[in-house]
């Protein structure tokens, strides 16, 4: 299955696997009890929009994610995580 992307549809799915990662990454940082339940909500909240199409939806997402993750970065920074 050859899938066929334009430059825009590129670089925002490069933006959602950078955001998934960053994710990711900040919850290795969460204290160990919480780290699996963590990770399987980030899980869930990407694949709960896995299939969107709308790029516009899909722009609002990734700034949503983005001020949620530095919502939790800024919280484990606070608690020395």
């Amino acid at each position: 299955m050859v899938l066929s992307f334009d430059l825009q549809d590129f670089i925002i799915r490069a933006r959602v696997l950078k955001l998934y990662r960053n994710a990711l990454r900040t919850a290795q940082r969460a204290p160990t009890h919480a780290r699996a339940e963590l990770r399987q909500t980030i899980r869930q909240e990407m694949e709960i929009n896995r299939n969107c199409n709308d790029k516009q939806r899909i722009r609002f997402l990734i700034s949503e994610g983005l001020e949620r993750l530095k919502s939790l970065d800024e919280m484990l920074d606070m608690q020395g995580h």
